[in-house]
């Protein structure tokens, strides 16, 4: 992760990738001071799925690892940071939290918003979910991607198309492990913080359910949306957490001795 002297992080250490220790309320206050100050950085919301990949593929860990920030998008990884001393960390950062939070912080120093990802009717039910909910949000511009790999030609159009449109922030859904590679192949080429937010545009589109927040904050949102969506999901969660969990257990020993200020 790089920092600056006037922004320095907390943060640990786990499966061999760097995590941030940011409470919800820190992160969007960090990710606000980033766009005021036109700092182009890649954000990543890591969790159990985040870090099992990362530990089966050596470019995905090298990936993750050059992230400006590695958000606790899943409360095992809040609970490892309390076990480490941050006991400031309470609950995870929940990507479509912290999309309203920065959103909601935003409308009072002018940010400008941009979406990238899923389809145009989402995105059309997502702008209008959001501005009625937030009065005064300033979402310039929304895009949806053709559902394969984009050509040089159409990422130099985008390129372009981020730089003209004066935004201050660009967040991206189009799921893990694809928004990663995403935001960082982007990072450099955009004119402020590429957020990869994963479901938040299905979520606050109305087209998702989100699991009650009891479930989120006993780390079980993972068994909600097993049963809401069983077919997509099953082999994330079942091979997913499994490997998280055994990544965990071996690098548990002298966990306390890599945390990292």
């Amino acid at each position: 992760m790089m920092q600056d002297e006037e922004t320095k992080i907390p943060g640990f250490e786990v499966c061999g990738t760097r995590i941030d220790a940011l409470p919800p309320k820190e992160a969007a206050k960090t990710l606000v001071k980033f766009c005021l100050k036109g700092r182009k950085a890649s954000v990543h919301l890591c969790n159990a799925y985040t870090l099992s990949l990362v530990m089966r593929n050596k470019g995905f860990r090298k990936l993750i690892g050059e992230g400006d920030l590695n958000l606790m998008d899943g409360m095992p990884l809040v609970w490892l940071a309390q076990k480490l001393g941050f006991s400031e960390c309470q609950r995870r950062v929940y990507g479509p939290d912290l999309m309203l939070d920065v959103m909601d912080l935003g409308r009072k120093v002018g940010l400008r918003h941009y979406l990238y990802g899923s389809t145009p009717e989402v995105l059309k039910r997502l702008k209008s979910g959001i501005e009625s909910r937030l009065e005064g949000v300033n979402i310039i511009a929304s895009e949806s991607p053709p559902f394969r790999a984009l050509t040089p030609a159409e990422e130099g159009g985008l390129e372009t198309r981020f730089r003209d449109s004066g935004a201050h922030v660009i967040w991206v859904g189009l799921g893990t492990p694809k928004q990663d590679h995403f935001v960082q192949r982007f990072r450099d080429r955009a004119p402020g913080p590429l957020v990869g937010v994963g479901a938040a545009f299905d979520f606050h589109a109305g087209l998702k359910k989100q699991a009650p927040a009891w479930l989120q904050d006993r780390g079980l949102e993972w068994a909600f949306r097993l049963g809401t969506e069983p077919k997509r999901l099953w082999r994330r969660y079942l091979f997913g957490n499994a490997a998280f969990i055994l990544g965990v257990m071996k690098g548990a020993r002298g966990l306390e001795d890599r945390a990292l200020s």
